[in-house]
């Protein structure tokens, strides 16, 4: 069943970039596999599934060294500080940088294990008290305190937006992100480029596509519903 919906969203995803004059080749679906088995993981993998997105750091690690064969694991939930260590150097992207102090603790143990870290700027575009990121009129400053960081490269932003009925409400977030890394990429800053958009999910990747997004972090709708009591 995992095999057949994730086919089926990749499908509507192809259909979706074609529809709006996008190359389906530039968005990449992450299958949001937190709080899943690592057979599931390995389903996927059978068909030649590479990108996988995990909460939460020990699950990803113990995931990361288990796994049958290389993938790359996205860092989509909220990074602790004291967690940096562990992931920096297995996560392929993390999509949740949203502080100076988090990007200095990744920029000194990136530098420890001579990597660079690539890394999404996480923005709270609705400002949802629940939700973690920047503001959207924080991002700028940000982006060009941390971008002198040698062992961090910043790719682009990342929002979560509300759960809602009906996820058209979401396209205005979308859009402000949208033109929000457009002006980013317009400063020409060193060590920065907005290549990714990692938006949408699975109540409202079709209009995340429609607004840009190159990744769309997609759980519920390929691997079922979830047991946090795990």
């Amino acid at each position: 069943m995992v095999k057949e919906n994730y086919r089926l969203i990749r499908k509507e995803i192809d259909e979706t970039a074609v529809k709006c004059g996008r190359d389906p080749k530039d968005i990449t679906l992450i299958a949001v596999s937190k709080t899943k088995p690592l057979s599931d993981i390995e389903e996927l993998i059978s068909i030649g599934v590479e990108d996988f997105g995990e909460n939460k750091v020990q699950e990803l690690c113990d995931k990361y060294e288990k796994v049958s064969k290389p993938v790359r694991f996205h860092q989509i939930g909220h990074l602790q500080t004291n967690k940096v260590k562990y992931v920096v150097d297995k996560a392929c992207l993390i999509h949740s940088v949203d502080s100076v102090k988090l990007a200095k603790e990744i920029q000194k143990e990136a530098a420890k294990k001579n990597v660079t870290a690539e890394i999404l700027i996480e923005v709270n575009v609705a400002e949802e008290d629940s939700k973690f990121g920047l503001k959207v009129n924080e991002v700028v400053p940000f982006v060009e305190e941390i971008s002198s960081f040698n062992n961090i490269h910043i790719n682009g932003l990342m929002t979560i937006a509300p759960f809602v009925e009906d996820p058209e409400e979401n396209r205005k977030y979308f859009r402000i992100l949208a033109q929000l890394a457009l002006d980013i990429k317009s400063k020409n800053i060193d060590n920065v480029n907005m290549s990714v958009l990692s938006m949408g999910m699975t109540n409202d990747y079709k209009i995340a596509i429609e607004e840009g997004a190159t990744m769309v972090r997609v759980g519920t709708a390929i691997f079922g519903a979830r047991n946090y009591n795990i």
